[in-house]
């Protein structure tokens, strides 16, 4: 379960924001002190942005620096699954020159890809939902004084957080490659 001072690329950028004011401010009027706390201020927030950001994942399940945890959309594993099989038969129909065999593989490695990003994408988007509805939830139980529901609503934001992260990070990965 997650807490209010968990890392938040929001409260990141505006800590982000205070700091380089902070520096500017010192480097204006020649004080040192200022600007080195400024610095030190946007330091912090670049590593609690990328706290933040920070996902593990052990085969299809991710666990965020939130404490949240999501299972990857099938479509992600099995997708990547096809990938691997496509190109070994693509290889193996290469290295026995048998051109049915490399072009069944090459066709399994597209629709692997596919079937992988389509995975991320509904990963993703529910992701984004789930965090979504966990803020708001979150913020009304608050308001209302019902710390239970409270509790659930942050950890579907959290889990949400989760989800959309590991999503994001193997779409970056992939885009790198």
């Amino acid at each position: 379960m997650s807490s209010n001072d968990n890392s938040s690329t929001l409260g990141s950028y505006i800590d982000s924001a205070k700091g380089a004011a902070q520096s500017m401010l010192g480097s204006i009027t020649g004080n040192q002190a200022d600007k080195t706390e400024g610095d030190l201020h946007r330091t912090q927030a670049q590593n609690s942005k990328d706290a933040s950001h920070a996902v593990g994942k052990v085969g299809p399940v991710a666990v965020s620096s939130s404490g949240g945890v999501s299972t990857d959309d099938p479509d992600r594993s099995e997708g990547s699954w096809n990938q691997t099989v496509g190109s070994g038969k693509e290889m193996l129909g290469n290295a026995l020159g048998a051109d049915g065999l490399k072009r069944e593989g090459v066709e399994q490695n597209r629709q692997g890809k596919g079937q992988e990003a389509q995975g991320q994408l509904s990963d993703l988007g529910s992701g984004i939902g789930d965090r979504a509805k966990g803020s708001m939830g979150s913020a009304y139980a608050g308001l209302t004084g019902d710390r239970a529901k409270q509790e659930k609503y942050q950890a579907q934001h959290d889990s949400g957080k989760t989800q959309e992260r590991s999503a994001e990070k193997d779409i970056q990965k992939q885009a790198d490659h």
